[in-house]
């Protein structure tokens, strides 16, 4: 992509509870779009419990937080991260971030649209839940992807984020990734009923319908704990684990969709039937 008209396609992903593996799938995404040949950097958008440079080993002088109260430049607060990835990280315990503030409103998404001309890909690792933050952040990105476990809670947690941003934000269209599923085909069942879910209960302006894409599932893999505890990214420490190959598939149907003039996602161009697991749902 030319460097004079590149625009990053900005993608917060979120959750709606913690504890579904969103940074550790964020992370992993963005390597594998980088061994696709992307340019990709990772904002850790977990304002109050960031711990992306925790997860990838690294240890950062200064944070984003130190661009938002303009003690830093951007560019001295990006690190190289494993691979090739490059890596805004955020600070941890930082309790003024945990709500919306002004310099917050106003900062970040000067932020991002600087970020926006120098990369393919900016993927906003963001908190989980509905707060104010995390809705403000959703605001910033153009499209939202939603992991989620095939778990009763995940399920209804991610029901009411998809809610919650359809109404506030009028936003109808979501990206979907199960995690840590036993087999990986349950996740397009789980996505289905999801969406069933959806049609019947939440309509955004004019009657319109959410519309979900399915990009795939990654299975319950012990490599992945494994590779959390050495602070090491699985697709490049264990790649043929069968989760890095899925997250691998996962970033090949993502980069095979783009935003159509709308704003609504174009039909992937992969499909289960030809290796990659994402299909359009509605």
């Amino acid at each position: 992509m030319d460097q004079m008209t590149r625009v990053a396609r900005t993608i917060a992903i979120t959750s709606g509870k913690g504890g579904v593996g969103k940074t550790c799938l964020a992370a992993n995404l963005g390597c594998a779009l980088v061994q696709a040949g992307r340019k990709v950097l990772v904002l850790d958008a977990d304002l109050g419990l960031a711990n992306l440079d925790i997860l990838l080993n690294l240890n950062p002088t200064a944070t984003l937080h130190d661009v938002l109260a303009g003690r830093c430049r951007l560019e001295e607060v990006i690190l190289e991260g494993p691979g090739g990835l490059r890596v805004l990280p955020a600070g941890s315990g930082m309790s003024d971030y945990s709500h919306m503030t002004g310099g917050l409103r106003e900062r970040l998404p000067e932020v991002i649209e600087q970020l926006s001309r120098d990369y393919d890909y900016l993927l906003l690792d963001s908190g989980a839940g509905i707060s104010d933050v995390v809705l403000f952040i959703a605001s910033l990105a153009q499209e939202i992807l939603i992991v989620v476990t095939p778990e009763p809670t995940s399920f209804a947690d991610a029901y009411a984020t998809i809610k919650v941003m359809a109404l506030q934000q009028d936003r109808m269209v979501f990206s979907l990734v199960m995690n840590q599923v036993p087999q990986e085909r349950d996740g397009q069942a789980f996505v289905n009923q999801l969406q069933q879910v959806a049609d019947r209960f939440i309509r955004g302006g004019q009657g319109r319908p959410v519309s979900l894409t399915y990009l795939g599932a990654v299975p319950a893999d012990s490599a992945v704990e494994g590779s959390v505890c050495k602070r090491q990214l699985l697709v490049a420490s264990r790649p043929g684990s069968p989760a890095a190959r899925a997250i691998v598939k996962v970033a090949a149907c993502l980069d095979a969709t783009a935003p159509s003039p709308s704003g609504r996602r174009a039909l992937p161009l992969c499909s289960a039937t030809d290796g990659a697991p994402g299909c359009r749902l509605a």
